[in-house]
């Protein structure tokens, strides 16, 4: 304890701000994350062939690539095509597509748990195959996986420590352990903050979405 009592009085607010900017990056890339999925997701549903093909070929590439292989490619492969980002919008691209790519997956699941029935009622009411993705299908979808997108944020959250690999303007947490571990004798005490952060972080994630889900559950 007293180490940690010590760790505190040096770097308290280094570590609230390392805090806060691990809970920005998860932000900015979440949202992004998701609404970029949720566009690929629709359109997957459209009845072109070529089009799904490619869209499927990116869900699973950016599903399966680490996540630290992607941040190499676009920091150190994309200059050689001249196409250079710095290091903070790059550590967000790479959450970003990861994240789409997870969301997209995530609502064609739900998506296959909405009943036949209800398309073909909506097309006797007249209604058009986009009124019916954005009024039926996709409030659907979204409230049927709350659970998964939960986790999705959680792993998020948690990949931020990306930003550790690169000379980042800023240090989320676990590259501020790092820094303290190789400028003092703290690090084993530095770790111990850090990972208490990052879990009631995840805790307080979880605890939302699961008062979310139960909000908005669909029962069927």
């Amino acid at each position: 304890m007293g180490e940690v009592s010590r760790l505190l009085a040096d770097y308290g607010p280094a570590f609230w701000q390392a805090l806060l900017l691990t809970w920005k990056l998860t932000l900015v890339s979440f949202v992004p994350g998701v609404m970029l999925g949720t566009v690929v997701a629709v359109l997957r549903l459209m009845p072109l062939p070529p089009l799904r093909l490619a869209l499927t070929v990116y869900v699973e590439i950016f599903r399966n690539i680490p996540s630290v292989a992607l941040l190499i490619f676009i920091v150190f492969a994309l200059p050689d095509l001249n196409i250079v980002i710095d290091y903070e919008p790059s550590v967000i691209l790479t959450l970003t597509l990861v994240c789409s790519a997870f969301t997209a997956d995530y609502l064609r699941s739900g998506i296959n748990t909405i009943p036949g029935s209800q398309i073909e009622a909506a097309l006797s009411l007249g209604m058009r195959p986009l009124q019916i993705v954005s009024a039926v299908v996709l409030p659907q979808a979204l409230r049927s996986v709350v659970q998964p997108m939960t986790s999705l944020l959680i792993a998020l959250m948690l990949s931020t420590s990306l930003a550790s690999q690169l000379p980042f303007p800023g240090r989320e947490l676990t590259a501020l352990v790092s820094k303290i571990a190789n400028d003092s004798a703290l690090g084993i005490a530095a770790f111990a903050v850090a990972a208490t952060m990052y879990v009631l972080t995840g805790l307080l994630i979880a605890w939302a979405g699961a008062a979310l889900e139960k909000k908005v559950r669909i029962l069927r």
